[in-house]
């Protein structure tokens, strides 16, 4: 089993005061089909995302790649040497840090990029698959946005492309 990350969420107490909900490790934890580890950190459902006094646990919810609609989702991805994730597509806007070890970004036309420690990519909805090439393991955190495709670029893409999203839990 990887490294867990640690999770530090802050809330508010029952007079109003700020406080330390949670410190530790994720409570979900899954490992997909190709061998990469997902942890879970947080999720909101709606944009402006509601703040509440009191929130159950938003990780135990349903699990879906894209966040629901209006909504966003973070989560720390670790891809053990030799992964291959399935080539996916998502409607969604994400951010994927590197933190550690290094990844293949591979877009539906082969065209690739390592991405290495420190690099950031912005995934705009396109088809994609992650490789870890490497010998070491390779962590990011992806940061999903809800996102709309324009009429424009869903004529582009074809109806196909875009009825064939990915809702698959397991593929960032």
């Amino acid at each position: 089993m990887p490294q867990l990350p640690r999770r530090v969420v802050t809330g508010h107490d029952h007079t109003g005061k700020s406080v330390f909900v949670q410190d530790g490790p994720p409570p979900v934890v899954r490992t997909a089909p190709d061998g990469a580890f997902f942890f879970e950190l947080w999720n909101t459902s709606a944009m402006p995302a509601p703040i509440a006094a009191i929130e159950p646990e938003p990780t135990e919810r349903d699990l879906t790649v894209p966040p629901s609609p209006h909504g966003t989702k973070i989560r720390v991805n670790e891809f053990p040497p030799g992964v291959v994730s399935p080539t996916h597509r998502t409607r969604t806007v994400d951010y994927g840090i590197v933190l550690e070890g290094e990844v293949v970004l591979v877009l539906d036309d082969g065209a690739e990029t390592v991405l290495r420690a420190g690099d950031v990519v912005v995934q705009r909805g396109t088809d994609h698959r992650w490789e870890n090439r490497g010998a070491l393991p390779a962590r990011m955190v992806f940061v999903l946005v809800d996102a709309a495709f324009t009429p424009e670029l869903v004529n582009l893409l074809g109806p196909r492309a875009v009825d064939g999203l990915l809702h698959d839990p397991m593929h960032p």
